[in-house]
């Protein structure tokens, strides 16, 4: 399966703060926000990502993020000339996609819960279809909004409704097997002038081919759109790593635990970060890894 990062926009809501930088170059507490989703696509085992932003940035998330040999995986770069919709993600990446399955992750979303990796995992392993992830909100005419029947079955999907149907908001993160790529080409843009997501979404589920799975008190989802929720995703984040000793969208432990990256590169990385929190926190993992080899 293959990843797609669409880190593209204007972040228009979050100006003056991004009228020199692109959103998820921000940081989220101690990491530039775009680690989150990358974080995402490799706990689901994906290692061939596509980064898309817009013409001005792209160029920082290379120098950021490299080919992606870091941590193991392969890193490409593509342009949004214009942010036109999600679902022309699948149109700028169609040949990265090839033949492959793919995965879609928003570069302004973060998901935590026990058992995400699992989660994730799961979906990435579906070969036909599409599987999305549901959340429960207080605002859903914000979001893309899905309804269920009596038996839990996905009925209808509405993007940000004046009286949503139910409290269930689509999340920025979605797979797709390959006839997305045909599914994106001919949809017609909405009456925003934008190629939605919602509408790639309705095309499975109108064929019975749409699996939403509702993450539940288990997990977070957290979007950084605003001053306000950027302020509250840094602190959830914040507190979770204080609280429990841990690195939340850590690249180097998912690499390294996943087997991508061996101690040598390890320590190439630890070197490169120094003192610093999250040099020391890579120190601790490479230590607890010597001592039970």
């Amino acid at each position: 399966m293959k990843g797609i990062i669409l880190a593209g926009g204007a972040g228009t809501r979050l100006y003056p703060a991004t009228l020199a930088i692109n959103k998820q170059l921000l940081p989220v507490y101690d990491k530039p926000m775009i680690y989150f989703p990358l974080s995402v696509l490799m706990l689901a085992g994906i290692q061939d990502i596509l980064v898309i932003s817009s013409p001005e940035y792209v160029g920082n998330y290379e120098r950021l993020l490299g080919d992606g040999s870091a941590w193991g995986i392969k890193i490409s770069y593509a342009v949004q000339p214009e942010p036109n919709g999600l679902a022309q993600a699948f149109v700028i990446g169609r040949e990265f996609v090839g033949n492959s399955p793919v995965a879609l992750v928003l570069g302004d979303n973060i998901f935590y819960g026990a058992g995400l990796a699992e989660t994730l995992k799961r979906a990435a392993a579906r070969t036909d279809g599409a599987s999305v992830f549901a959340y429960h909100v207080e605002d859903p005419e914000r979001y893309g909004v899905v309804s269920f029947d009596g038996e839990g079955n996905a009925v209808d999907i509405v993007e940000k409704p004046v009286m949503a149907g139910s409290p269930w908001a689509v999340t920025g993160l979605y797979f797709y097997d390959n006839s997305v790529l045909d599914i994106a080409a001919q949809l017609a843009p909405s009456a925003r002038g934008e190629f939605e997501i919602t509408d790639v979404n309705k095309a499975y589920l109108q064929k019975g081919a749409l699996h939403v799975e509702r993450l539940g008190r288990g997990f977070a989802w957290l979007d950084t759109g605003t001053h306000d929720s950027l302020m509250e995703a840094s602190e959830f984040v914040r507190t979770v790593q204080k609280r429990q000793g841990i690195q939340i969208a850590c690249l180097e432990e998912i690499a390294y635990e996943s087997g991508l990256i061996d101690l040598a590169r390890l320590n190439e990385r630890i070197a490169l970060f120094g003192s610093t929190a999250y040099g020391t926190y890579l120190k601790k993992l490479a230590g607890s890894r010597i001592a039970v080899d």
